[in-house]
């Protein structure tokens, strides 16, 4: 039996998840990260992409993206196995670097997008040991570029997006996008925070 084919909608944002196989880190160092960084430019020249938030750890990754004009599973096919290809080369290294294909789940309305995104921004404190104290001090989110927004970023990040749904729904009480994402707290069992 074959896989089910994915649903793309050009419109809506995905919150992307991919693990290592077995859970193993498939960023290693710097420069691994780098890599990966360059996997996503590469495939953003060739297929445009926005991401409004990431998040790259050492044994998985998550997108918060949107592919407006080729399927999700171009754009990350592309992603993944210029990666992957790369991490192989280096470190000489055989079978299958990701656990499976990349988890995807439509994220529809903008307070699930602000939720999913403080969720994926807050990774880096929610290990067993706290990578960092402070989420802007984590380099590989994109939290970065919201807590200073004079900071050059790739081309694929929007950093706009996310601030003005605060403006559009005064029932958020947070001065700005960074309050909320330090305020919020993941509920128990949601389905989008995988």
């Amino acid at each position: 039996m074959g896989r089910m084919r994915r649903v793309w909608q050009p419109e809506i944002f995905y919150h992307v998840t991919m693990r290592g196989n077995n859970r193993q880190n498939i960023f290693l160092d710097e420069g691994d990260f780098a890599l990966f960084f360059r996997a996503l430019h590469y495939t953003h020249e060739k297929y445009p992409f926005t991401i409004i938030a990431y998040c790259i750890m050492n044994n998985h990754y998550h997108l918060l993206i949107r592919s407006p004009k080729v399927p999700l599973s171009n754009v990350m096919a592309i992603i993944n196995k210029r990666y992957s290809e790369s991490f192989k080369r280096k470190y000489n290294y055989s079978g299958q670097l990701y656990e499976t294909r990349f988890f995807a789940n439509m994220v529809v309305d903008p307070i699930s997008l602000l939720n999913v995104s403080s969720y994926i921004h807050q990774n880096p404190l929610e290990t067993t040991k706290a990578l960092i104290d402070k989420m802007e001090n984590y380099p590989y989110s994109s939290y970065q570029y919201y807590a200073n927004q004079t900071k050059t970023k790739p081309s694929f990040i929007n950093t706009q997006l996310l601030p003005s749904f605060l403006e559009q729904y005064p029932e958020i009480v947070a001065e700005n996008y960074c309050t909320y994402c330090e305020n919020f707290r993941m509920e128990e069992e949601n389905p989008l925070l995988v």
